[in-house]
């Protein structure tokens, strides 16, 4: 630990920023860490008992999406479950709004990380820059006699250069890597978000909201049997101009 310290010191005032990025990125990383652990975390178990209780009961489902608020699949489903009878159209809206809410959640970070990729290796270069400056200020070239090159300085010179150009590329690396693992399981879980709502509002449609509006369909019909009958007449008259 001493020698990464020593080794550090030696790379001039720009180590500083890039040490400080390093520490930002590896916070984020397991910030971000967390994060998708608890997102993850009984996920596929929690969505199959919602989707099996929906084919029952949407009451009971929405109750266990109600005691997984603290998940975004279950604040997802919740936002739907918890309308009153609505329109497929509806329920629908009510899902993508929920999933951009949550698609919000899952990109923090990212800004962060993108920063740190961009700026981390422009520092390393301007450290070499630095570095190499250095190094010639302490050339002592010309003159009569003696030592022409103050060799010691040079070296620290150089090494600044070489320190901070690696340092910034080991800082973008890292930074780069979280934040692809990242934007990875973002993209696995909109499409997971995608494939879960569709089956749910599938459910809706085909058990609920389809039986439901032929039922009322019925019952408009007994109660007015004078509109069957229209309906009967325009039908045979349709059937007749066709044949026609």
């Amino acid at each position: 630990m001493s020698q990464v310290l020593e080794l550090l010191a030696k790379g001039g005032p720009v180590i500083v920023p890039l040490v400080g990025l390093s520490i930002l990125s590896v916070a984020c990383g397991m910030e971000r860490s967390w994060f998708w652990w608890k997102t993850l975390q009984g996920e596929k178990l929690l969505v199959r008992e919602i989707l099996s209780a929906a084919q029952e009961d949407l009451g009971k489902a929405r109750a266990i999406a109600e005691q997984a608020k603290h998940l975004p699949i279950g604040r997802f489903l919740l936002a739907a479950l918890r309308l009153n009878q609505p329109s497929p159209e509806t329920f629908r809206l009510a899902m993508e709004a929920a999933g951009d809410r949550e698609f919000v959640q899952m990109r923090k970070g990212d800004k962060i990380l993108e920063t740190v990729v961009a700026i981390a290796p422009l520092l390393g270069l301007l450290g070499t820059v630095t570095g190499l400056i250095t190094t010639f200020f302490n050339l002592k070239i010309g003159g009569g006699g003696g030592n022409n090159i103050d060799t010691s300085k040079a070296a620290l010179g150089i090494a600044e250069a070489l320190i901070t150009t690696a340092a910034g590329m080991v800082v973008a690396i890292i930074a780069l890597a979280i934040y692809r693992v990242c934007v990875s399981l973002q993209s696995a879980q909109i499409d997971y978000f995608a494939d879960v709502g569709t089956e749910l509002e599938l459910i809706y449609r085909q058990i609920w909201y389809e039986p439901r509006m032929e039922d009322r369909h019925q019952q408009e019909i007994k109660s007015n049997p004078a509109s069957q009958d229209i309906v009967d007449q325009l039908s045979e008259l349709l059937r007749r101009n066709l044949n026609n």
